[in-house]
């Protein structure tokens, strides 16, 4: 089964998908073991951690779409990837669509921000015309080559045009053919609630520890009509507490020998990325 027939399965059965932002290939193999149903790539943890920009558009197409066929090719369950405003006009979101398509994932999200676009939870969004997101939709859905591959569309108009705008416009793309529904920094659980009962495509939410969202427990989402659930930064903001704790104590005391008993050992940590299995496949070929 495909990564695309696996997510349009999980879609179509019973329960919330919940899917933990991963950076790299490591993050993505622990989500993986932890027992999670999918992976969701994250565009401001692979911004922030593997190219050092905020979340601004600095990271190109090119860089995105690298860093989705690692992680696809380091794992077995469906990948949900971040794909921004498309990178460009039609033609370019087009290209976007057959290029995540190609490096394995299972379906992205595309937004309808102005570029350069911001990370959904900080100030100063913009928002192009829904008659101009429209025809992007209609493009991304035409350009997909698996049917299977899904197209989740984006809005951040919640906090730029307001309620009003963001509901025609969630109408708006589902009639474009948009699979599912992401509007970004809902402010409220009475706004979720009222989300979810309006539309009958798979609605996503947005977990963002520090954001704009109320964090809503997955259960509660699930019973409120949420298919899916992501946690983007979730690893990013932990792993980035955690090293910078273990530097202060490094540079402070010259040794971390006081700390092991927090760390996995180096095995351990090769391990998640399968290790031993690569060792028994290498013995099978060496000479009797």
């Amino acid at each position: 089964m495909t990564q695309t027939q696996q997510l349009r399965k999980l879609l179509n059965l019973p329960g919330i998908i919940s899917a933990p932002g991963a950076y790299d290939c490591l993050t993505a193999k622990i989500i993986e073991q932890a027992g999670f149903p999918a992976i969701y790539m994250t565009g401001a943890g692979t911004s922030v951690a593997r190219f050092g920009y905020p979340d601004l558009a600095i990271t190109t197409e090119t860089e995105m779409i690298s860093s989705a066929r690692a992680i696809v090719a380091t794992t077995d369950i469906p990948v949900i990837a971040d794909a921004d405003t498309g990178y460009g006009g039609i033609l370019n979101i087009q290209r976007t669509i057959r290029d995540y398509e190609q490096a394995g994932v299972a379906g992205i999200h595309i937004e309808d921000q102005e570029f350069p676009k911001r990370c959904g939870h900080l100030n100063g969004k913009q928002v192009i015309e829904s008659h101009e997101m429209v025809p992007r939709i209609k493009a991304a859905v035409d350009a997909r080559r698996d049917p299977d591959f899904v197209v989740i569309v984006r809005t951040d108009a919640l906090a730029v045009t307001g309620w009003e705008d963001t509901i025609e416009r969630c109408y708006q793309y589902i009639d474009a053919g948009a699979d599912g529904l992401f509007v970004e920094a809902i402010r409220s659980r009475e706004e979720a609630e009222t989300i979810v009962n309006l539309f009958q495509v798979p609605i996503m939410y947005n977990f963002v520890e520090t954001g704009k969202s109320p964090l809503i427990n997955k259960d509660d989402l699930e019973s409120m009509g949420f298919k899916i659930v992501i946690y983007p930064v979730s690893a990013l903001l932990s792993v980035t507490n955690v090293v910078a704790n273990v530097m202060s104590e490094l540079k402070k005391y010259g040794t971390t020998s006081h700390m092991v008993e927090n760390m996995v050992s180096v095995t351990e940590a090769f391990d998640l990325v399968g290790l031993s299995d690569m060792l028994n496949a290498s013995e099978l070929y060496k000479a009797d």
